[in-house]
């Protein structure tokens, strides 16, 4: 079984003072069971969340400098799905917020074990990946928890918070981070589904929040990360977690605060997943023995089994969610190692040279991006870019774009721009008739057979190595972002042809920069094809 555990648990370590049982005996005598085919029953926990619950509440022993403070300040979880974490999450919430919730140590019984006591006005951010979601994951659970539990009496709850009846700290729903006004009161907070905090704002949220958390050092705060485990290079909450623990693991990082805790079925050199004997051990390697002894976990595995032997099913996506393994997702359009390998620090294209460029945005959402090609070389530039700020009012800042464009045609030779249209028909105009109509260019991207045509280009020059880029981050978190939305129309060798999309309409995963790379390199292909050089002086990088 591949687990990875931080710190790992010595056999021969005594054990920390915990506040654990104390916190398990609140969930089973006063807890029920959130959405699902158990809602409402008692509160029942497996062995594994009972021992993580111990971990989470250690503390220094008597004796100790910090005695009864709590060991860990953060803590990460990372569980195949189906295994009914964010409902731990929300139990734990459950006793951070309730008024007997024995979650901070205040003192030593006779026998040196923590006597545990609630919290002084607990403040409880619960944030998860959208607003939507906040309604479907651990705020849904807790509020299930205290509204149909044995204790409803004790909470005044809303869609939005929910409070101790006698308005003494609440726990809130979110998808951002908390007002500034509350930011300094947190006393726990959770994070759920952390594979998707991949957007520039959810991360940003995500170190804020953490920021606040010693702010408050009589509340003995901490932090709970819950998540599936991530797609590799999409640089989310989770992926910078599960390495920063691999880290402590190697003994490259010192870290006594977090404690980190992942499961996996380990993947094999020989293994065969159409194999059924094969498949179903990988599940139920993956699912750890505590789940193992639910009611029907055999039923449950045929089920996951037979959901990969679908043939529409993303066998990627299927074993990084049911296997938890960290594998790139098939439906991603361009291979994100391959463009880690392309990467050429070597700062902007030198002034002079012969150049394309590709423009691709919105203007009240998403991202708006402009990709510089160098002609002779094929190394591209993430120029300028401008990505929405989660604010309502977000609108890209025009007269930046028109700067852009003047400083792009007085630095360099841009043989042609190619220019998808939307939202910008009457700036391309503008354009066409300052810098000239056979250079600025109108290319629609909708037009799905050039468009995937287009593609298939631009991912075949990095696979080829023709492309090379400046290793740009957000040029890169584009790339990872951009899926594959395939067409019902075939190439020459009748394989289908695909477009790129977000994961869903309304993801804040933006992917304009790679369409924008793609127009560029569209561009560039054109002029090479059409001989274009420029050779009367010879450039370099600049760094």
């Amino acid at each position: 079984m591949a687990t990875l555990i931080i710190p790992r648990l010595e056999v021969s370590e005594e054990p920390w003072p915990t506040l654990g049982p104390q916190v398990c005996a609140l969930l089973e005598e006063r807890a029920v069971h959130g959405p699902g085919d158990l809602r409402g029953r008692d509160y029942v926990l497996d062995a594994e969340k009972r021992a993580l619950i111990y971990r989470w509440y250690e503390v220094y022993p008597k004796g100790h400098p910090r005695a009864g403070r709590r060991r860990f300040k953060r803590a990460g979880l990372s569980v195949r799905k189906g295994t009914a974490k964010t409902e731990l999450a929300a139990a734990v919430a459950f006793a951070e917020l309730h008024p007997d919730g024995p979650v901070r140590c205040d003192g030593f019984d006779a026998n040196g074990e923590p006597v545990g006591v609630p919290v002084t006005d607990p403040y409880i951010p619960m944030v998860a990946y959208t607003e939507e979601q906040t309604e479907d994951l651990a705020y849904a659970a807790l509020m299930v928890m205290v509204t149909e539990g044995y204790d409803a009496d004790l909470f005044d709850a809303g869609l939005e918070r929910i409070m101790r009846a006698d308005g003494d700290g609440k726990a809130v729903a979110l998808a951002a981070a908390p007002d500034s006004r509350d930011g300094a009161r947190t006393t726990f907070q959770h994070f759920d589904e952390t594979h998707r905090f991949t957007s520039p704002r959810l991360r940003e949220a995500h170190q804020t929040m953490l920021a606040n958390i010693p702010k408050r050092q009589m509340a003995d705060p901490w932090s709970l990360e819950t998540t599936t485990t991530y797609t590799p290079g999409q640089g989310s909450v989770a992926e910078g977690t599960h390495e920063y623990a691999e880290l402590i693991d190697q003994g490259r990082a010192q870290d006594r605060t977090l404690f980190f805790f992942h499961r996996e079925a380990a993947p094999r050199e020989d293994e065969d997943l159409s194999d059924p004997e094969q498949i179903r051990a990988a599940v139920r390697e993956a699912s750890g023995p505590a789940i193992a002894t639910w009611p029907d976990f055999e039923g449950q595995v045929d089920s996951i089994v037979s959901l990969y032997n679908q043939p529409d099913t993303d066998r990627s996506y299927w074993e990084r969610v049911w296997l938890n393994r960290r594998v790139q997702a098939r439906q991603q359009a361009f291979d994100l190692e391959r463009w880690d390998e392309l990467a050429r620090p070597l700062g902007q294209i030198g002034d002079g040279r012969l150049i394309t460029a590709g423009f691709d945005g919105a203007r009240f959402a998403d991202a708006t991006g402009i990709v510089l090609t160098d002609v002779e070389t094929g190394y591209q530039t993430l120029f300028a870019g401008w990505e929405h700020d989660g604010t309502d009012e977000w609108e890209v800042p025009e007269i930046e774009v028109h700067e852009a464009w003047e400083e792009i045609f007085a630095r360099w030779n841009v043989w042609r721009a190619y220019l998808d249209p939307p939202y910008w028909d009457n700036e391309v105009a503008h354009w066409q008739g300052k810098y000239g109509a056979s250079r600025m260019v109108k290319w629609a991207t909708y037009r799905r057979k050039p468009t995937a045509f287009m593609m298939r280009n631009y991912r075949m020059a990095m696979q080829t190595g023709a492309l090379t880029h400046d290793g740009n981050a957000d040029m890169r978190r584009h790339i990872a972002n951009a899926r594959r939305h395939e067409l019902s129309l075939l190439d020459e060798n009748a394989r289908p042809l695909w477009m790129i999309r977000k994961e869903r309409h309304d993801s804040p995963f933006k992917i304009d920069y790679a369409m924008a790379g793609g127009l560029s390199w569209e561009a560039y292909t054109d002029a090479v094809a059409a001989g274009a050089t420029n050779k009367k002086k010879r450039y370099v990088y600049t760094a």
